[in-house]
């Protein structure tokens, strides 16, 4: 294997985690506390957003892996 793949599985790797992370965070509900909650929702919107840039570029990397081993079957 070559840096370039194994520093995108990495980062694939990384990537995962984060949005699995933010999943947990999201689906654990809200406080009972109205200050609380308004917090996480004001929060929420941040949080979706990062999920879909890492999933945006999760999408990328992969992309780049599988051109990376059909090139190299070549």
């Amino acid at each position: 294997m070559n840096t370039t793949q194994e520093q995108l599985q990495a980062r694939r790797d990384e990537l995962r985690s984060r949005i699995e992370a933010i999943h947990r965070d999201i689906g654990g509900g809200l406080e009972k506390d109205y200050e609380e909650q308004a917090i996480q929702l004001e929060n929420l919107e941040v949080l979706q957003e990062i999920v879909r840039v890492a999933e945006q570029e999760l999408r990328e990397i992969e992309m780049k892996l599988a051109d990376l081993q059909a090139n190299a079957s070549d």
